[in-house]
This record gives C-alpha cells, structure tokens and sequence, in this order.
C-alpha cells in the first residue's frame, strides 16, 4: 500500500489556523466537507471527538493522528495538516502538536483503516521526514515531502 494513493493537494493544510484540539479537528473536517460534500461533516466531527475521549491520538514527537470510522462514508479520506506554531493535543509526551494526519473510513474497511494508520505512524517515525515535512515553505514544497517519503 502506497500512502500518497490516498493523498491529494486539496487536502493539504501548511498552515493549520486551529489553536486548540477541537479547532484542528473543526478545520480538518471543514476542508473534507468541502471536497466529499456528501459527507455528515457534524458525524465526522463528533466521530474524532469520541475517539480523542478515549485517548489523545497525540502520539509524540510533534504528531497527531486524529481517526475513526464514519457511517456512510463511501471511501477512506485523508487530510494533512501543519501547525507551525503547535497545538496542545494531549499528547502523550506532553508537548504541542505540528504535524497532523486525519484518516476518515468507512465502517467496513477496518483492515485498510488500521493499514494506513500503520503506514503513517512509520513514516512520521523518520526524523529526516518530520524535519523536511515542517520546514516545507510553500504547499508544493510540503506535498513534494509527502511524496517523497
């Protein structure tokens, strides 16, 4: 499974505005609605906010992974986000958050959903990534980091 086979330039966000885990989520999910315009942007919402109530999806290391599976949803969808300045995400090292990947699925692909989540979390392990990924200047700049990895 190729990560950027799920990636698209509209769903790229270098300079997340949010400054508070329900803010990032909230823009996150606002820019999908725009592009799945069929989607239940409130059900998405609530969806990443019952899953962040069982656990931060702050994994370290300056990451987020904000999930969860959405009824009626037709396809996995995928939305990268950058906060230059961080965001408190009640991460499990205690530091803020720059580098957020949200992953939508439907409710029957759960093999494909935990795939993705476990290809994510190995590229943001890579240093060099997470460094190339935050210092991107520009939107080519950064989808050329995601692409690349």
């Amino acid at each position: 499974m190729v990560l950027r086979d799920f990636l698209s330039k509209d769903l790229l966000l270098p300079e997340l505005q949010a400054r508070n885990k329900a803010e990032v989520l909230a823009e996150m999910v606002a820019v999908l609605a725009l592009h799945m315009p069929d989607m239940d942007a409130e059900a998405a919402f609530q969806v990443l906010k019952d899953r962040e109530s069982l656990g931060s999806t702050g994994i370290g290391d300056g990451v987020a992974i904000p999930h969860g599976k959405l009824e009626g949803l037709e396809r996995i969808a995928l939305v990268v986000g950058r906060s230059v300045d961080g965001v408190d995400f009640d991460a499990l090292d205690r530091k803020p958050c720059h580098i957020f990947f949200m992953v939508l699925a439907p409710e029957q692909v759960a093999g494909m959903h935990l795939r993705i989540l476990a290809s994510i979390t190995r590229l943001l392990k890579d240093e060099a990534f997470r460094c190339a990924f935050l210092s991107a200047g520009n939107k080519e700049l950064f989808w050329d980091a995601l692409n690349s990895a």
